[in-house]
């Protein structure tokens, strides 16, 4: 049974109309017929990271996480800095199937400004190539990786946040898990915007938004089976592929969660921040009315400026803390 929707904030539907339904032919469906399409298209979209930083003055630099496979890491800071910085490190979406390190750039630099940072964004293996536990394996040998290499990256590692957004919320949230369990690295805070990280398919928001529109529920099926394969919505998933299969989510550090009111992701998010604080846990929680999945790109939009600042609020009180 098809469950009525909440309604997008009209200068976001107008964003949409504009950007995403005028399209005379109808959007794909995500496959695997259609992904290496959808992943040139995104990376042709998705400005770099050299490019986003032109002229800024701040600096980027590629290392390698000396393991098999090796892990890529970008590093952007402002060059020069002698105190050792707080580091934002970040972990890109794209449903687990698409994207890279520089998915997500144009925030990169800007965080480097606002707040005097140094970001590290890596890069981790896609499904379906590349299922469970290939990405949360990445994204946490490089977070290992930064902490002990902390001083020569010129990083305060008792300063460090775990970011993402989408899929690479949910990896942040899984790899932020798999640190409290493995005794570090400590982190002081995760951020995770609209973050994915229930497999199971079960909620309202993801009945609510049964295609069309961003990042449907066919697309959400589509990316859990590509990491998970069969054993998607069985009892047989880690918290680490996960994280909303934890059953604690006590002793993890304070963490910002948002979503928009018209997405799938919205349930399941307001779940895990609820889960947070059952176990004492610190979550700020924002559900944006009218969002859509992703909606923060549509920067002109009044609801995506508060929803940016409000990020970058805690952002700036967590580091001031």
């Amino acid at each position: 049974m098809t469950l009525p929707r909440p309604t997008y904030d009209p200068e976001l539907g107008a964003f949409l109309e504009a950007q995403y339904w005028a399209s005379p032919e109808p959007a794909a469906a995500l496959s695997s017929g259609t992904l290496p399409d959808m992943r040139e298209t995104l990376a042709t979209v998705s400005p770099s990271i050299d490019a986003t930083i032109a002229g800024s003055g701040v600096e980027h630099v590629e290392l390698s996480v000396p393991q098999e496979p090796a892990v890529t890491l970008s590093v952007l800071r402002r060059p020069g800095v002698v105190t050792p910085t707080p580091c934002v490190y970040y972990v890109h979406g794209g449903g687990m199937i698409m994207g890279d390190r520089q998915t997500g750039a144009p925030i990169f630099s800007r965080w480097v400004d606002l707040f005097g940072v140094t970001v590290v964004s890596v890069e981790y293996r896609l499904a379906p190539e590349h299922p469970y536990p290939a990405a949360v394996s990445d994204c946490y040998a490089g977070l290992r990786w930064v902490a002990g290499h902390a001083a020569e990256l010129g990083i305060d590692p008792a300063r460090i946040v775990i970011a993402g957004n989408s899929a690479g919320g949910g990896l942040a949230a899984a790899t932020t898990l798999m640190a409290r369990d493995n005794g570090g690295p400590a982190l002081i805070g995760q951020l995770l915007s609209a973050p994915m990280l229930d497999d199971r398919d079960a909620t309202v928001s993801t009945r609510q938004f049964d295609g069309p529109g961003p990042w449907h529920r066919g697309d959400n099926r589509f990316g859990w089976t590509a990491l998970l394969g069969a054993a998607r919505g069985t009892a047989d998933v880690s918290p680490y592929a996960a994280p909303a299969r934890a059953t604690d989510l006590s002793g993890l550090p304070p963490v910002y969660l948002d979503a928009g009111s018209a997405e799938v992701f919205r349930d399941e998010i307001v779940d895990y921040a609820s889960r947070i604080w059952a176990a004492g846990g610190q979550a700020e929680l924002h559900i944006w009315a009218g969002g859509f999945h992703g909606f923060q790109l549509a920067g002109e939009t009044r609801v995506a400026r508060a929803a940016l600042a409000a990020r970058d609020s805690w952002l700036a009180r967590l580091l001031a803390g």
